[in-house]
């Protein structure tokens, strides 16, 4: 299955309740913290709801 490096670049401090708790479910939790996730429908749809605050990154 192929894979998704997500990285948080921005802060929580200030977003909407929904955007910290997608970050929360990502595995993310603070700046510069990194996960490597399945590329799914449903994690597609929390990187584009969070997208503003992470830098997603393509792997094979």
């Amino acid at each position: 299955m192929p894979k998704v490096r997500v990285t948080q670049i921005a802060s929580v401090a200030g977003r909407k309740p929904g955007q910290k708790e997608t970050l929360v479910g990502l595995g993310l939790n603070k700046i510069r913290a990194t996960r490597e996730l399945d590329d799914t429908p449903s994690i597609r749809g929390m990187i584009r709801k969070v997208a503003h605050l992470i830098k997603v990154e393509e792997l094979s």
